[in-house]
């Protein structure tokens, strides 16, 4: 217990549920005692998502014990057999929390039923959950939240309502408009939790009114972007009423679905939704339409709007640095990125070669530039900068596809961000060459979309410091908090 005592009070959260299930020698005075915030003490069984699998009448003495002990709030099951002996114990109506979790099934049909029911029980705020595979899956769960927000009395919201899973993470985040007590946060202690260090610095979740515009990050996957920590520091800068969220979707239908029901302002499309999102835009400007892929969309006047700022952010970092016209460029990989790198390159006035496995896939992106297809690895010497597009030397995957060979030009890009100093970049030094790393376009083509969606530039050197923090950021402890 002394453990749990010390993850309790190291917290930085408003609240801190303690959890007592998975727990050596679990102790329901010993969770509480000493405390410096409130708490919930929870002891999830196995039969409900939890770790302990000792008898209920146990569990029950535990949580007893810990209303005894003064806890501020103690979480039970609604199915479990000791409901009506603890709503026996409440301090008033304070302090119990009855919860139902689904674990890959659907929740009953009428949930606004079942809230009710457990608000019969005794309970004093309702906690339901369940996994959401898809981001359509929130949309009942908003209809919920102003059912039941309509029908509680007093001032403080009596239910939580979350959608676990990556594609529910927004109910995390968005907590006010869900008319929520509180939200959890955690190093991934339920499916979807989000790190509290992340909620805060990242998401802004502290600051996120109930109306606030929507904006996000459309792919698959999303959790790992640095776009939210960009956007939410250029929202909180200006003092704008916004929220920039991770979307995973399952499918780009289930974004657009999503994104009409939650009148979504825009988003940036990233992985693997960037070509398939040219047949949901209705105005395309003309860098979008020449490259064949969408990075930005923006919701005007009933209509979407599709932007690609990669090729801005891309030429960004080499302004000053190297004057493109009649330079030879080389890239590796042919993919999106490489589109919007190829069709820069050519505007610039750039002699282009793309170097890649499939040769198919490399003539399509030479030919937006005019240019010509190669081996990989290029030759020495047949290069003045070469940019690396592909995921090769990220963090999922390692490596160097010009290991061994000698880098004779002056530049050498890597796209990738994650980590910021690839084993690519760490040879080109080596080799004498100057080195851009992917966070400069990443950070650029940001700033951009910024302005494209609030006519306003972000602060100079906050977008990159936001980016740079959320790299660095370590990652905390794994116990749940509330916020």
């Amino acid at each position: 217990m002394d453990e749990v005592r010390r993850a309790r009070d190291s917290s930085a959260a408003d609240m801190v549920e303690v959890r007592l299930d998975g727990v050596t020698r679990p102790d329901g005075f010993g969770a509480i005692e000493g405390r410096r915030r409130p708490v919930i003490v929870t002891c999830r069984p196995i039969w409900e998502g939890g770790l302990f699998d000792g008898a209920e009448e146990e569990r029950h003495r535990l949580l007893g014990d810990a209303f005894r002990g003064g806890a501020e709030f103690v979480d039970v099951e609604a199915q479990a057999p000791f409901v009506p002996e603890i709503a026996r114990m409440r301090r008033g109506d304070r302090g119990l929390v009855l919860s139902r979790h689904f674990f890959g099934e659907a929740p009953p049909g009428n949930l606004a039923e079942l809230a009710s029911a457990m608000h019969a029980k005794g309970a004093e705020v309702v906690k339901l959950a369940f996994e959401a595979r898809r981001l359509v899956d929130l949309l009942p769960l908003m209809t919920l939240a102003d059912t039941l927000s309509r029908n509680e009395s007093g001032e403080a919201a009596g239910h939580v309502l979350i959608a676990m899973g990556a594609p529910g993470v927004t109910s995390r985040i968005l907590s006010r408009r869900l008319h929520n007590r509180w939200s959890y946060a955690g190093d991934g202690v339920a499916p979807g939790q989000v790190p509290l260090q992340r909620m805060v610095d990242e998401f802004h979740v502290r600051r996120i009114a109930a109306d606030a515009d929507l904006y996000g990050v459309v792919g698959n996957p999303v959790m790992h972007s640095l776009s939210p920590a960009m956007h939410n520091a250029g929202f909180a800068a200006l003092g704008m009423n916004a929220a920039y969220l991770p979307l995973e979707a399952a499918t780009l239908e289930d974004f657009v679905a999503f994104a009409g029901s939650m009148h979504l302002r825009g988003a940036s499309v990233t992985a693997p939704f960037k070509v398939d999102m040219l047949q949901h835009v209705h105005v395309l400007d003309p860098v979008a339409r020449q490259i064949g892929a969408v990075n930005t969309i923006t919701m005007r006047d009933g209509q979407w709007e599709g932007a690609n700022t990669d090729v801005e952010g891309f030429l960004a970092p080499l302004s000053g640095r190297l004057r493109l016209k009649g330079t030879r460029a080389s890239l590796l990989g042919a993919g999106g990125a490489a589109r919007a790198v190829a069709a820069a390159l050519a505007r610039e006035g750039a002699q282009v070669t793309v170097c890649a496995r499939r040769p198919e896939a490399a003539a399509k992106v030479a030919a937006l530039a005019h240019g010509r297809v190669s081996r990989i690895p290029p030759a020495a010497g047949s290069w003045d900068v070469l940019i690396n597009t592909t995921s090769c030397g990220s963090a999922a995957q390692p490596g160097n596809l010009m290991a061994g060979e000698p880098l004779t030009g002056e530049i050498v890009f890597d796209l990738v961000y994650a980590p910021a100093d690839t084993a690519l970049l760490q040879h080109a030094r080596a080799e004498g060459c100057l080195t851009i790393g992917g966070l400069e376009m990443l950070v650029a083509q940001a700033e951009r979309q910024f302005e494209i969606w609030t006519g306003q530039r972000p602060p100079g050197g906050l977008f990159l410091a936001a980016a740079d923090s959320a790299l660095r950021a370590t990652a905390p402890k794994a116990e749940a908090h509330t916020l």
